[in-house]
């Protein structure tokens, strides 16, 4: 096949959608086929062994880290040059769109992924009021696609809901050779002051739709509490709200937004890992963590808790409930017995998640639908 894909962001290793749009992309590659791809936000360092085309752009205002691209005319004679099999189309914003039409317009198979739950972001920016609008438009756009992979059962049921149809499941692989518990660092550990301490790491963005005001309340009791001098908290990641985590934690660790080997190095120097989001589509930062020997405290509210529940790696509690999300920090560091069942279990599930198996079931849906149009 020919793939035309399109990426809102295409920075490797950015986020956890975009290691996954890589993989997927590395997966297409190495079957055989044939992809190139188009995003406004690529960096000029990252190498491919595929075509990209960065297309024009501007920063979007208060979210300077993502960028707000332009779809033309050049890009549709590029398309045409192409000649795609199928669009692949990873952002449905206003570029997505404007591939989806020309797919439409051209009879050429459609697939999307739902990497992101964006109407569940709204009400933390005080405009939830704005989320029937974004269901309708969301409704309108994946529902003139051929095939939408969802990555979790929880999450297909909340789209359904939506009235969106045509759906498939395509979870998230892990790359083991790179998330390893072998990366543990004394080194590094010794850097952030661990001492006999236990590290409760967080990672991913820091703003308002993560949850973070949870991690806060988990700190501060803490602090409080029985075991203030039993565990230090380690922030990975950036974003808007740093100078306000800093303001209140400030004891944490906070080693900046990590790439690469550094990333999986400083998930196998903690000892568990806290993550309350309530807005995850998959939450791989969680299967990350269960990869390199942690486990995990997530919410009953969105993606997190799916990987939670098959791999039996962690704690699944109520969404936003400090008290809860406290207690079982408290019990995986104070019951060693259990702390280390529940490490075994992600590790094993880990195992499991090829990513050759995982999208090799996109591969084949894609083949489908080619050879039906």
């Amino acid at each position: 096949m020919k793939i035309a894909f399109y990426a809102g962001t295409y920075v490797k290793n950015k986020d956890g959608a975009v290691r996954s749009m890589y993989q997927l992309v590395a997966s297409f590659l190495k079957a055989g086929h044939e992809v190139m791809v188009w995003s406004p936000d690529v960096h000029e360092h990252d190498s491919h062994d595929h075509p990209v085309v960065k297309m024009p752009s501007v920063p979007i205002p208060l979210y300077p880290d993502y960028k707000l691209g332009f779809y033309s005319s050049a890009t549709e004679k590029e398309l045409d040059r192409f000649a795609p099999d199928i669009v692949h189309i990873a952002t449905p914003d206003i570029i997505g769109h404007n591939f989806l039409k020309y797919a439409n317009k051209r009879n050429i198979p459609v697939g999307s992924v739902y990497h992101t739950d964006f109407p569940s972001y709204l009400s933390y920016y005080r405009i939830g009021f704005l989320e029937p609008v974004a269901w309708r438009y969301l409704r309108s756009f994946y529902n003139r696609c051929d095939i939408l992979f969802v990555p979790s059962s929880e999450m297909k049921s909340k789209l359904e809901a939506q009235g969106i149809e045509r759906m498939g499941t395509w979870t998230r692989g892990i790359d083991r050779a790179l998330f390893s518990p072998a990366r543990r660092s004394e080194n590094l550990r010794e850097a952030w002051g661990v001492g006999r301490r236990k590290v409760i790491a967080y990672a991913g963005r820091f703003v308002w739709y993560k949850d973070i005001q949870v991690v806060m309340d988990v700190y501060r009791k803490f602090r409080e509490g029985r075991h203030a001098d039993d565990v230090l908290f380690v922030m990975i990641g950036s974003g808007p709200e740093e100078e306000e985590l800093r303001r209140q934690m400030p004891d944490a660790v906070f080693p900046g937004y990590l790439s690469g080997e550094a990333l999986p190095e400083a998930y196998a120097s903690s000892d568990l890992f806290l993550f309350p989001s309530t807005t995850e589509a998959f939450g791989n930062v969680v299967l990350e963590a269960a990869s390199t020997g942690l486990p995990s405290v997530v919410s009953d509210e969105g993606g997190c808790q799916g990987i939670v529940g098959q791999s039996g790696a962690g704690f699944v509690v109520p969404a936003r409930d400090t008290e809860a999300f406290y207690a079982r920090c408290v019990e995986l560091i104070e019951d060693s017995s259990l702390y280390e069942e529940l490490r075994k279990r992600g590790l094993e599930y880990a195992a499991s998640q090829s990513w050759d198996v995982i999208n090799g079931k996109v591969i084949d849906r894609y083949l489908e639908l080619v050879d039906r149009r």
